[in-house]
């Protein structure tokens, strides 16, 4: 009764969401200013967050028509970097902005895009601060890398009729289950959007059933297939790295990445039970959050695993061969290239955690892939490379163990392997331009475009 008395009652929800944000987020803000206090570079744009911009950026914006991309952290930042890339073209006269909720988004922002386009971090939800960062940027239209959903701020582009769109969308049954339960808060603001790329038809059909117009709402595939490339320029020599440390080049690596807790001792344990078949193994770690490099490396210890961090590693490090047995990489932005030199990786979040991470990356290297059960954030994306034999997906640790002696012993398994992960990767290419397609559809005018209204 009292979730129809509030939808219903569209100022008493909004009322009721402000109140209860408030207080959840001056219970939270303890726990998230040490997040951020521990990844380092906080105080730099920290009022940004509060919907306060310097006057450079104040400037830029002035009497300018905007875009404004939001992308939550790393994994997003790479796919809004390829879009921008194919979007600015068609789009000459709207002035790029791109948010990030993280120091490690923001760092990969700045790295990978030019300085004509502005980068900001995203406002809290509080009217406030939405209200004030929307005035600054008066955007002409928005686009959330996969969703993000935050009432305050879809609420005021509702109010100044600024076409809204996410792309790469994808629901884990979990996230299905939560809007559909909170359906009376949702469903309006998914109502809202003005083009929706859908990863899958399952995923069209979840986004269509908590609320999104079905006319919005089109199946464009995975964005990441395109996106999963690596740079031109290449900013890691990962043989020389790993020839400082000990390392020689016939190795035989390990890649385990994007790992959360409890897998990192599983390997580690793993490890060992395959050195005294394969002399020259060696273990490369990335952890998903490069925070937890410490706590990481004293389970490695206590596993008797002899490690080196990458952030330890100068021009000056010089290590005897096989001194070291694992590197574990505590900074960002590098997987991709100690990906391209393994001979079998092992993606992170599915064997002891949830959900899974992405696979497509290596398997556009044709490296050979294996994963444990949880692989829920990539569901069909696994399913499809598991059925053409471009990944093996295990049930627990003991089949991760037979596996990665099975493919360490068999060049051309690994082959096999790399070789139909390309092909998957290679069929499922286009996302990029199909979600470009429909945003500039929009824009040029149409149905669903609404001319937003004076600031």
């Amino acid at each position: 009764m009292l979730l129809n008395a509030f939808a219903g009652c569209e100022p008493g929800m909004r009322n009721l969401y402000n109140f209860l944000f408030t207080i959840c987020f001056w219970l939270a803000s303890p726990y998230y200013f040490l997040k951020m206090w521990r990844r380092g570079n906080w105080r730099e744009g920290f009022g940004e967050r509060f919907g306060k911009y310097a006057t450079r950026t104040k400037h830029a914006l002035t009497n300018r028509h905007a875009i404004w991309f939001h992308a939550v952290s790393v994994g997003e930042v790479n796919l809004c970097t390829q879009l921008i890339k194919s979007l600015e073209p068609r789009v000459p006269n709207l002035k790029i902005v791109v948010s990030t909720t993280t120091s490690t988004g923001m760092q990969e922002l700045r790295k990978k895009l030019p300085g004509h386009i502005e980068k900001i971090y995203y406002p809290i939800d509080r009217k406030r601060f939405v209200y004030r960062a929307m005035a600054a940027i008066h955007p002409e239209a928005v686009v959330l890398v996969e969703a993000e959903i935050w009432p305050n701020f879809i609420w005021r582009l509702e109010e100044k009729r600024i076409p809204l769109f996410l792309v790469n969308a994808r629901l884990s049954e979990r996230s299905y289950r939560g809007y559909k339960r909170f359906g009376f808060l949702f469903r309006p603001l998914f109502a809202a959007f003005t083009g929706v790329g859908a990863q899958s038809a399952e995923d069209a059909q979840r986004l269509i059933d908590i609320g999104c117009k079905p006319e919005a709402v089109q199946v464009i595939g995975s964005l990441k297939f395109d996106a999963a490339k690596l740079d031109d320029r290449r900013v890691l020599d990962v043989p020389g790295l790993l020839s400082q440390i000990g390392v020689p080049p016939d190795a035989q690596l390990i890649v385990a990445g994007s790992t959360h807790d409890g897998e990192e001792t599983i390997l580690a344990e793993l490890f060992q039970r395959l050195q005294p078949r394969f002399k020259n193994l060696f273990l490369i770690i990335v952890p998903r959050h490069f925070e937890r490099g410490k706590e990481v490396g004293r389970q490695l210890a206590a596993a008797g695993i002899d490690y080196i961090y990458r952030s330890e590693i100068s021009t000056r490090t010089q290590f005897q061969p096989w001194q070291k047995q694992c590197l574990l990489v505590n900074t960002t932005g590098e997987l991709k290239f100690f990906y391209e030199r393994a001979t079998v990786v092992f993606i992170g979040k599915s064997l002891a955690a949830k959900g899974g991470q992405s696979p497509i990356e290596p398997a556009a290297l044709g490296k050979a892939m294996v994963m444990g059960p949880h692989m829920q954030n990539f569901a069909a994306i696994t399913a499809a490379f598991v059925k053409e034999g471009g990944a093996v997906q295990v049930q627990n640790a003991d089949q991760l163990l037979a596996v990665f002696s099975d493919l360490l012993d068999n060049p051309a398994k690994r082959e096999a392997l790399g070789r139909q992960a390309v092909k998957v990767v290679r069929e499922n290419l286009g996302g990029i331009e199909r979600t470009v397609d429909m945003i500039v559809r929009h824009l040029e005018g149409g149905d669903h475009y609404l001319k937003p209204q004076p600031w």
